[in-house]
Formats: structure tokens, sequence, C-alpha cells
């Protein structure tokens, strides 16, 4: 399992705007993600504090994170949310899922 942080770094530009606009890019691309092949789970996070937004995704594999995570969709997230995000991979030691009961 491997996971990925995509954050985005508003810095001073961030206000309420911001953050509807956050809002209004993950209820527009839920659908999208909902039963994607290798994708585990997927949260749209902001935190008005550190003025960043960060989305983190679950994979199945790295391979299928990887073929994902394109330079085309880096460039794409950069024009959804202005700002270009920095993309992360980390190793998901284990996973806790208290809603897969």
């Amino acid at each position: 399992m491997i996971g990925v942080f995509v954050t985005i770094r508003y810095g001073e530009s961030f206000d309420e705007k911001t953050v509807q606009k956050i809002q209004k890019i993950a209820e527009s691309a839920r659908a999208i993600f909902e039963g994607m092949p290798g994708l585990r789970s997927k949260a749209f996070t902001f935190n008005p504090n550190t003025r960043e937004a960060t989305n983190f995704y679950v994979w199945d594999s790295e391979e299928a994170a990887k073929a994902f995570f394109t330079d085309e969709l880096v460039e794409r997230v950069t024009g959804l949310y202005g700002v270009r995000p920095s993309v992360n991979f980390v190793q998901i030691a284990t996973l806790v899922d208290n809603h897969r009961r």
C-alpha cells in the first residue's frame, strides 16, 4: 500500500474564497474517485492555520499511484487550485479502516 500527499500551499492568498473554492473542487471531483480501480480512499482536506489544502490518497500499489500522478495531472491540479502542488509518496505500514467492518 502506498499513500500520496498532494499539498497546495496558498500562503497569504488563503481566505474564505479559497476555502469555498477548495470545497467546490472537492464536491465536484468526488464522483471521479468513487470506485476508481486501485484507489482505496481519498481525503480532501484544508487547514486555515497553515494556509494549505492537502489531498491524501491511499492506493493498493505504487504502480497504480504513479500511473495516476502524471505530469499532466499535476498541471491539471495546478489549474484547478491556482497553485502548483507538491506530490509526496509514502509507504503505509498498516491501515486501520473502521468503516469496513
